[in-house]
């Protein structure tokens, strides 16, 4: 399952296990972070449209909008999960379709935040894009 890493003994987090982190997903139990929500807010604030993109599946719609929810995040434009056709592509493919379908839409994509190299690699890229560190994992 996956677990907080004890940087102590660990000097890496865990590769990603797919089948770990959906079960992991479904338990509604995976942890905010204070400085997102904090910029999540302001950038509302200010009056940007956010779009949410994640690598998690459509049928985890449900738990993802709660996890959110519960964190205090709202107001989202879109939250946009993997489809069927999604399935089997790597993160950063995806991710950048998902992104040039949002460019098509008229959308201009000024700010892009992530965990993983993937989030922010491929096409369509924001203007400014910003890695956070995530203890718990990395996609490889």
């Amino acid at each position: 399952m996956i677990k907080p890493i004890d940087l102590c003994s660990q000097i890496w987090a865990e590769p990603f296990n797919s089948k770990e982190f959906s079960e992991w997903v479904v338990q509604g139990t995976t942890p905010g972070y204070d400085a997102s929500l904090k910029l999540y807010k302001d950038l509302k604030k200010l009056g940007f449209a956010i779009i949410l993109l994640t690598g998690r599946d459509e049928a985890q719609r449900s738990i993802t909008e709660k996890i959110l929810k519960d964190a205090g995040y709202s107001g989202w434009v879109q939250l946009l999960l993997r489809g069927q056709e999604d399935q089997g592509k790597a993160a950063t493919q995806y991710k950048s379709e998902q992104r040039s379908r949002m460019v098509k839409k008229g959308f201009k994509l000024h700010g892009n935040t992530g965990d993983q190299w993937s989030d922010l690699q491929g096409f369509a890229v924001a203007d400014r894009s910003f890695k956070v560190p995530n203890p718990l994992y990395y996609i490889a």
